[in-house]
């Protein structure tokens, strides 16, 4: 591809610096600027069953819906017959304690390998392992700007998984790797602020999106809630993750516990796999574990439910809230990251003062007495509305462009 002049350069981001000032950018950069040559480097990936590997797919897929050439570094092959973006797949070990989740390997060498076959001429790497160090270490041997991508709250996991005295180590680690990148891109200002006290320079905030044509009321199953045992007057309450310690599940239980003593006969159905599934499902005969969905069949179960319960304190974003919003359940979660940004307490939702487990199930009674409260949910799908992936992709683009050296 022929290099663009430094004039013509600094023309086109002048002339897309007028559309963002004038809030009119969405939809534009693309047919503004050149098409780009991007390498994503993430050892999560569809098809993984996580919010990291669905968000990412849909980011590079959008960036290749825009005229980009993009191709993924990655952990597993794609499923057969299914398309996909050209991917590398690299060496990887599961995760120890979580065999559903891997770490990749390669090394700098093979990244400048793979970077000059495809003529990269940016990287997004996603993930702060020996796969991403490489990819880091690769494109710098190259001169090939990256930008990097903070998903997992991986200090959290840390105190979750009972390795006391690592969080300061795991943030010191995660701040050499990030401030060898351009810029380091997080989905929540709440997670921002994290980094930025950590000493993570120039940092940003790319938040998520979510398919509202995917995630709707109208996916709402009769049978599958009488395979639950539940009708259309018995609540259901909805978990949609991980079955993992991180994700604070005790929680959802209690709440669970609070729902039935204003409704006895209201249901609960968890959704994903996890290494807590087998003791969860021993432990609590009375819930439904549905397993680990995907596509249609994940958008009918969160449809089919009427209240989201999410505990979880160690969220990046939190991608499933806007899905449960989008399919028209009221969500009761504490008052960060994605819950803060879309919830108006009592109105499309319901939210808790931050690791405040009682308040949480306070809000849950309150959630308990409007289940069924159309106007609520109404105002929850409306509210997923306000978070399309275009804008997102777009701003995705744009980082992704500016990395580059004019």
């Amino acid at each position: 591809m022929a290099e663009t002049s430094r004039s013509g350069q600094q023309l086109d981001r002048a002339v897309v610096a007028i559309f963002v000032t004038q809030g009119a950018w969405h939809g534009s950069f693309s047919a503004l600027c050149c098409f780009m040559r991007i390498l994503i480097v993430t050892d999560t990936y569809p098809p993984d069953i996580n919010g990291v590997s669905r968000s990412l797919q849909t980011l590079s897929e959008g960036l290749a819906a825009r005229g980009h050439v993009v191709e993924v570094v990655t952990t597993l092959e794609a499923p057969a017959g299914e398309r996909s973006l050209p991917r590398h797949v690299m060496p990887s070990m599961p995760v120890p304690g979580y065999p559903a989740l891997r770490i990749g390997f390669g090394s700098a060498r093979q990244m400048v390998e793979i970077c000059d076959r495809f003529r990269a001429e940016v990287l997004y790497v996603a993930t702060e392992t020996p796969l991403g160090i490489a990819a880091i270490r690769g494109a710098g041997r190259r001169g090939i700007p990256v930008v990097s991508g903070f998903h997992t709250n991986f200090q959290s996991y840390i105190k979750d998984y009972r390795l006391p005295g690592m969080e300061t180590i795991a943030s010191g680690i995660l701040r050499t790797i990030h401030n060898h990148t351009a810029r380091t891109l997080t989905p929540s200002e709440d997670t921002a602020q994290m980094l930025r006290r950590w000493g993570i320079k120039n940092v940003g905030v790319l938040g998520r999106g979510v398919d509202t044509e995917l995630f709707d009321p109208a996916k709402r199953s009769s049978e599958l809630r009488r395979s639950w045992g539940a009708d259309e007057s018995t609540p259901v309450a909805i978990y949609v993750g991980r079955i993992a310690a991180e994700k604070n599940l005790p929680l959802a239980l209690l709440a669970y516990d609070e729902l039935r003593r204003v409704h006895p006969g209201a249901k609960m159905v968890f959704v994903g796999d996890g290494p807590r599934l087998e003791e969860l499902r021993a432990e609590r005969p009375d819930c439904h574990f549905a397993g680990a969905k995907r596509g249609d069949d994940l958008a009918a179960h969160y449809a089919s439910g009427d209240l989201f319960l999410f505990p979880s304190v160690t969220e990046t974003f939190g991608n499933v809230v806007l899905e449960g919003m989008a399919s028209g359940l009221g969500v009761v979660a504490y008052d960060y990251a994605a819950p803060r940004l879309v919830i108006r307490g009592g109105e499309n939702g319901w939210l808790a003062a931050f690791g405040d487990e009682a308040a949480f199930l306070e809000q849950t009674r309150a959630a308990a007495t409007r289940w069924n409260d159309a106007a609520l949910r109404a105002a929850a799908r409306q509210s997923a509305f306000d978070y399309g992936w275009g804008r997102v992709i777009a701003q995705f683009e744009s980082e992704l462009a500016n990395a580059r050296p004019a």
